[in-house]
């Protein structure tokens, strides 16, 4: 994989950036923090090791 896409990969799939996301879609922002801390934990977390 090249860098630049690896670090592309890296920002959209960042659980801040899925945080800002759903905020955007209209999604409360309790949620949506506990979706993102749920898949930073569960995935991202594995995605990148």
């Amino acid at each position: 994989m090249t860098r630049t896409m690896r670090l592309r990969l890296q920002h959209l799939l960042n659980p801040l950036h899925l945080y800002c996301r759903l905020v955007e879609a209209g999604v409360a922002r309790s949620l949506a923090r506990r979706m993102s801390r749920a898949y930073e934990r569960a995935l991202y977390r594995r995605l990148l090791t």
